[in-house]
């Protein structure tokens, strides 16, 4: 078991070595675990249209310069036809959040439908932000058995910080929504940010260690990208306590954050983030080596890409699989291992 005090001592580590020997033995324990496979999931971006005003994000509620989207149906299905012919064994479908019944039961509906290609050969991961325990409940009957909802920072004060006191967002909301899709049955999956205004390293610790805690057999976790049109871009850029780290220190944390969940959860899904490939081209690959199994390939129509625009400086084109040496498990789920052991 590593401490909190060793995992702090390494996410302030600078020595090339010692974070070398990190990866190396995260990489290690991946392989003696799961396995060397990573398993794919075909990323449906379906809507930028959110009812929430994150302060970090550029699809929020009250950013006037996004242009918004929703996929249609058939394209929807399209996507998930394309996946199951190049064999990712999953699709995630991602979206801004909307909780009205003509959104939720059009997402049931497409459920149903997606799960008749193939003859139910899909997984199904969603990540649609917070809903209520019924349409939790009936997305799941409905085939979702994945969801991951990103808990962003498991400190309260810093998560009020970069959401507005709205009445909308709520570190306790969050942990509720969370708690309900372990409850209903779900491959219930959380994340943060890293390299946030105002967080440091004892934030981070604390992070994996709740992460941990809670016991999620799925983590989604990556660097904070700002984007121009936020709020969070212009407090940093105006108050110098609200200062974040380099493009190579998020790199660098974010591979170290990886690397040290793998020591600590063996047994879990972790993705290679794809705001990754916002700070390096090989980012993803750079994740797996450090201890990353899971990678999300980009098979939104290359037409609406440019628009689910979270961050600024987002990679638009993520299809192609060069993984480096990484064997890709083509045509399997690549369900959590500790989840099926829970």
């Amino acid at each position: 078991m590593i401490s909190r005090r060793e995992i702090i001592d390494l996410l302030n580590c600078r020595d090339p070595e010692i974070i070398s020997d990190l990866h190396r033995r995260a990489a290690d324990i991946k392989l003696r675990t799961i396995g060397p496979k990573v398993h794919l999931r075909g990323l449906i971006e379906i809507s930028n249209i959110c009812r929430k005003d994150c302060l970090y994000c550029g699809i929020r509620k009250g950013n006037t310069l996004c242009e918004r989207y929703t996929l249609t149906d058939e394209e929807v299905l399209t996507c998930a036809k394309h996946a199951y012919a190049a064999e990712f064994g999953s699709v995630v479908i991602q979206g801004g959040e909307r909780t009205d019944s003509i959104f939720t039961k059009r997402i049931t509906s497409l459920l149903h439908r997606i799960k008749r290609i193939g003859d139910g050969a899909l997984g199904i991961t969603l990540s649609l932000g917070e809903q209520s325990a019924e349409v939790y409940k009936d997305w799941f009957e409905a085939g979702a058995h994945r969801y991951l909802l990103r808990i962003e920072t498991s400190d309260p004060d810093l998560f009020r910080k970069i959401h507005p006191d709205d009445g909308y967002h709520s570190y306790e909301r969050r942990i509720e929504a969370l708690m309900d899709l372990k409850s209903i049955g779900y491959q219930a999956g959380s994340g943060v940010m890293i390299g946030l205004p105002w967080q440091n390293t004892q934030h981070l610790a604390s992070d994996l260690l709740f992460l941990k805690e809670m016991d999620f057999p799925m983590i989604g976790m990556g660097p904070y990208v700002p984007h121009d049109d936020t709020p969070l871009t212009i407090i940093t850029n105006s108050d110098p306590g609200a200062s974040f780290p380099s493009v190579a220190e998020r790199l660098e944390l974010s591979l170290k954050m990886i690397s040290l969940l793998r020591i600590l959860v063996p047994d879990i899904n972790i993705a290679a983030s794809t705001a990754l490939e916002a700070l390096h081209p090989k980012g993803r690959i750079m994740a797996i080596r450090a201890g990353a199994n899971i990678v999300m390939p980009n098979i939104t129509p290359s037409d609406y890409r440019k628009y689910y625009n979270l961050y600024d400086r987002k990679a638009l084109l993520l299809e192609d699989l060069d993984l480096g040496e990484a064997e890709i498990g083509f045509g399997e789920w690549g369900d959590s291992l500790h989840f099926n052991k829970a």
